[in-house]
Order: C-alpha cells, then sequence, then structure tokens
C-alpha cells in the first residue's frame, strides 16, 4: 500500500476505484430513491440546479420518471461485477495458458499460440452474437462473451514475458537444485510477470466495462430491467440532442470508473515489479 500511494496515479487511481466500490457495496443505503419506482408524471425531468428540475431528483429522471442518481449508483454494481469477474476468469485461464506455453515450448507452445492467433483474429461482436444466439441473453452469458473474448491478451503477454524469463540465471538455478516446475513458476517466474499482467488487467477492465455498455446498448447484455451504465445509455439515445444529461452521466460514469482503474493499474504496476521494488 505504500509503494502504491508514493505516486499520483497510485493515490488519484485508488480514490476513485474505493469511491465506484463503496456506492456498488452500499447503494441501498446512498440511492435516494428506488431505481425501479416510476413516475409518469415526473418523467424526463432534468437535473435539480436547471430550470424544471424537481426538488429531491439530484440529477433528474429518466423517460420512465426513475432517478436517474439511484440508476447511476446501482449501474456501478453491474460494470464492477462484470469488469470484475471478466479479469478473474480471464485472468486465471490466459495466465495458466500462456505461462505453460512459454515455459514448456514445443508442441504446448505450438498449440496454444494457435489458439490465441484465432482468438485474436475472431471478431468480438461476431463471437459474442454467437454466444448471445446459443446460450440466450443475461449476465452471465455476458461474462461468458467477454472472457472468450479477453483471454487471449492474458495468455499472450504471459507467454512472451516467460518466454524472457526462463533462461535468467535464477531459473536456471532453481531447476538444477531439483525444485518442481510449479514451484518454480509460482516462485521464479510469476512474481517477475506480475507487473506486466496487472497492466493488462486493468485494461481488460476497462475495456469489459466499455464491451458491457455497448453489448447493453444493443440490447445483448444486462435486461433492460436491471439498471447498468450501457442500458441507460441506450435509453438515452432518442434524447441525445435534447436532453444531453442523460446522456453525459452514465458515459461520465463509465470514464471515472476506467479512469480510475488504469491509474490504480499504474501504481500497483510499480509496487509488484521486483525491479522498482524498494526504490
Amino acid at each position: 500500500m505504500r509503494a502504491v500511494m508514493r505516486s499520483w496515479a497510485g493515490r488519484v487511481g485508488l480514490v476513485l476505484t474505493a469511491l465506484v466500490v463503496v456506492m456498488a457495496v452500499a447503494a441501498p443505503l446512498l440511492a435516494p430513491h428506488d431505481p425501479y419506482r416510476q413516475s409518469v408524471v415526473r418523467r424526463l425531468k432534468p437535473p435539480v440546479w436547471m430550470e424544471g428540475g424537481v426538488e429531491g431528483h439530484l440529477l433528474g429522471t429518466d423517460q420512465l420518471g426513475r432517478d436517474n442518481l439511484s440508476r447511476l449508483i446501482y449501474g456501478a454494481r453491474i460494470s464492477l461485477f462484470v469488469g470484475a469477474a471478466t479479469v478473474v476468469v480471464a485472468g486465471a485461464v490466459g495466465t495458466a495458458l500462456g505461462v505453460l506455453a512459454g515455459y514448456h515450448g514445443g508442441r504446448v507452445d505450438y498449440v496454444i499460440s494457435t489458439l490465441i492467433n484465432a482468438a485474436w483474429s475472431f471478431p468480438f461482436i461476431l463471437l459474442a452474437l454467437i454466444i448471445v444466439a446459443v446460450l440466450g441473453a443475461g449476465l452471465q452469458n455476458l461474462v461468458v462473451a467477454l472472457v472468450a473474448t479477453s483471454w487471449a491478451s492474458f495468455a499472450r503477454i504471459a507467454r512472451g514475458e516467460v518466454m524472457a524469463v526462463k533462461g535468467r540465471e535464477f531459473v536456471a538455478a532453481a531447476e538444477a537444485l531439483g525444485l518442481r516446475t510449479w514451484r518454480t513458476l509460482l516462485r521464479h517466474v510469476l512474481p517477475n510477470v506480475t507487473s506486466s499482467l496487472l497492466v493488462v488487467a486493468t485494461i481488460e477492465f476497462g475495456r469489459a466495462i466499455l464491451r458491457e455498455s455497448f453489448l447493453s446498448f444493443l440490447g445483448l447484455g444486462v435486461p433492460p430491467s436491471i439498471p447498468s451504465w450501457g442500458g441507460m445509455l441506450s435509453e438515452a439515445r432518442p434524447y441525445v440532442f435534447t436532453m444531453w444529461w442523460l446522456v453525459f452521466m452514465p458515459g461520465a460514469s463509465i470514464f471515472v470508473t476506467t479512469l480510475g482503474v488504469n491509474l490504480l493499474g499504474d501504481g500497483l504496476r510499480d509496487a509488484f515489479d521486483p525491479r522498482t521494488r524498494g526504490r
């Protein structure tokens, strides 16, 4: 933690990410209204500081009279869950395959590299459409689609880093001492590739949030009944030129969350990198 707090990027990223996490966890306590409650009388009201604003609805209401602030707060839950689930599952699968390919080489490397190239060459939207068409729309299937298009990034970086590290003297010494392969990988190889994987994880986290918003915007992601930032953008599309705040607020939420995670990733990279630790 001290290493993360040394850099301004780590401090800013930690604050922004913590605010979004607290907002998501404490959504029932922070939301001023029920995000599902509709009111025909108070539909499409502007924020309270603008002309026509209604007291009690700080950021106004949407086309169904639902409170925008409450939906933004609850929407953080969906974005964080999708981003975290995608990074954890795709990171675990991709890192494991990349480490195996880079360390063992030979046929193992050939097979895994072929899978990586196939995953990179397959269009994301086409794969997402296939998965949704086969499994159906929903939050879990959305995560499956994002994992299927994200694991290759972790695998490619892990493979390249392991290939560069496995020829170092400390790895050769560990092998000469008779350490088992899994212990050599966990103790001597992975710590030297963690910093690069953290950078990929932060990028993929933000990309997962953007892709969730994109798929929800097309109606292929989170069901419209569940508050999500992508769904709010989709619902605000007819009002983009007349009621800018309906588009700006969920868009700004996506931007701030992605920025915070990326800045926090820079701080974590410096903290976990053995080459910069202790400086």
